[in-house]
């Protein structure tokens, strides 16, 4: 049943879903992104920026290249942000900006602080109607608004910076932007939502949530688990299934992160319910892509929604010269970095995630991994994707989960002038062997990629991956001492710092193993 006092709003979803999924079929992807840039030049013509960059005398996606050169986060903060910071009006978008999402990424303990404007907060709730219309298309007999939609995410407890400015996590500001309609359809409700403290948020949130008809979950795979981790401790006598929690879940949505590693953990939480996955692409710049169709297949590109997409080939990603690419030029089957212009003033933006295009008419992309974060010490150029899927490879084979792991670089030493890499794992369940996890990670990457081989061949030039399977709960401590547990902070999975890695060997108590044998 709905809440209380609250109709079942279901068909009225599925009516305007069928309307906005026969418009995307279609749509003609190209022409959609050039009107969807000339809306957006338009719109700032008048902005500092726009008229530093002649806005107005751009008529084509050539021209918009031709005068906007790609930048990165600190070259806006530091070129047009920070000088009129926290008031930026009329800066690099129409208006005041009323939000700053704080997003740290993964590695660094810089916080970067993303303007979101009332516009993107618009294009944000349309593409999170999209995710409900995908859904509804695969589930006729839906009645996902028939209950409550529960979203697992930061604190609404936002920071004032100016009057009529404030800054917090994206999630956050979601959750205080929630539509008047939807607010008796959500949960947490506002005396929980504001917890700060991770932990004591889901302490909260685990009775509270039981009193709810939950229909839809929504969070980060990392920070989902721990709070099935919660349910299941506090009803040892209940099946650890969602079902047995949430018996009317038919919808979880996660997105953050990659999913690979935590498929086969909420296979198992989902069995026996009928509760479907669907991922979602939504950054703290904007929200990029959904899945249309089932896991692995791609997420839909939003074309018309705020956006406009370019694509650089990643290994150029820092290259001024490197060709830029748009949805008209780009092809399948190739890493790029990709590159945005946003309804919130970012303009040819240096994202820091790499995709590869899956199909192209209509776009759909998997998100392979970031443009730091590519593990290439020795020339093995691994992605954050193939790392993924032989994590998840090595798990299944070794009967056990993975709650989370990192990755970085052992580097040549006195007395060992080969070097390799390092698997931090923290499993869930199972009792794995180590060593025969450390193989199939190994082999899984052999397969993937051919630079790697070739490293790896007889050992000569790079050592066996070396696996170190750490205590349950490192990771969720080592966030917690470094301030970034829950929301949307994310455990970094290449680790590339030397000092943040060396960081956390130390706090896992790193006894290292070796494919084939212990050191």
């Amino acid at each position: 049943m709905p809440p209380d006092g609250v109709l079942d709003l279901t068909p009225t979803l599925r009516r305007l879903a069928a309307r906005r999924l026969a418009a995307l079929d279609c749509m003609d992807p190209a022409g959609a992104q050039a009107l969807q840039l000339r809306a957006l030049l338009r719109r700032a013509s008048r902005t500092r920026f726009g008229r530093a960059h002649g806005f107005a005398a751009i008529d084509s996606v050539a021209a918009f290249q031709a005068c906007i050169p790609v930048r990165g986060y600190e070259a806006f903060w530091r070129e047009w942000w920070q000088p009129a910071y926290p008031v930026l009006r009329d800066v690099t978008w129409p208006g005041r900006i009323p939000y700053f999402a704080y997003s740290s990424g993964t590695t660094g303990d810089t916080t970067k602080r993303i303007p979101v404007s009332r516009a993107m907060l618009r294009a944000n709730r349309r593409a999170a109607l999209l995710t409900l219309y995908f859904h509804l298309a695969n589930r006729p007999d839906s009645r996902v608004l028939a209950g409550t939609s529960f979203l697992l995410g930061g604190s609404t407890a936002l920071e004032r910076l100016a009057p009529g400015v404030h800054g917090g996590d994206l999630s956050g500001i979601a959750a205080v932007e929630v539509p008047r309609w939807a607010r008796p359809r959500t949960f947490p409700p506002p005396d929980l939502a504001l917890i700060p403290q991770w932990d004591r948020k889901i302490a909260a949130l685990v009775p509270a949530s039981l009193r709810e008809d939950v229909r839809s979950l929504s969070g980060t795979p990392s920070w989902m688990l721990p709070f099935f981790d919660r349910l299941a401790a506090a009803h040892p006598d209940r099946p650890r299934r969602l079902a047995a929690f949430f018996p009317d879940l038919e919808l979880l949505v996660h997105g953050g992160v990659a999913f690979a590693p935590y498929r086969d953990l909420f296979a198992q939480w989902l069995a026996g319910g009928h509760a479907e996955t669907r991922e979602v692409y939504a950054a703290s710049e904007g929200f990029i892509a959904v899945a249309d169709r089932g896991p692995d297949q791609g997420m839909r590109l939003l074309l018309d929604n705020g956006l406009f997409y370019e694509f650089v080939p990643a290994d150029r990603a820092d290259d001024p010269e490197a060709p830029r690419h748009w949805i008209a030029n780009a092809e399948t089957g190739v890493n790029y970095a990709l590159i945005v212009s946003s309804n919130a003033g970012l303009w040819a933006y240096r994202l820091g995630d790499t995709v590869t295009l899956l199909t192209l008419d209509p776009p759909r992309l998997l998100i392979t991994g970031r443009t730091a974060y590519m593990l290439s010490a020795f020339g093995e150029h691994l992605i954050g994707r193939e790392i993924d899927d032989a994590i998840a490879e090595a798990a299944a084979a070794s009967a056990t989960g993975v709650a989370d792991y990192a990755v970085g670089v052992i580097y040549p030493h006195p007395g060992e002038p080969r070097g390799g890499h390092l698997f931090i794992v923290e499993p869930a369940g199972g009792t794995a062997d180590p060593a025969a996890f450390a193989a199939t990670l190994d082999a899984a990457l052999k397969r993937q990629n051919e630079d790697y081989t070739a490293h790896r061949a007889g050992d000569v030039a790079m050592l066996p991956p070396r696996v170190h399977f750490a205590a349950s709960g490192t990771f969720a401590e080592w966030m917690r001492r470094r301030g970034r547990l829950g929301g949307q902070n994310k455990v970094p999975r290449i680790i590339n710092d030397a000092m943040l890695f060396a960081d956390l060997r130390g706090f896992a108590g790193e006894s290292v193993v070796k494919a084939g044998k212990e050191e």
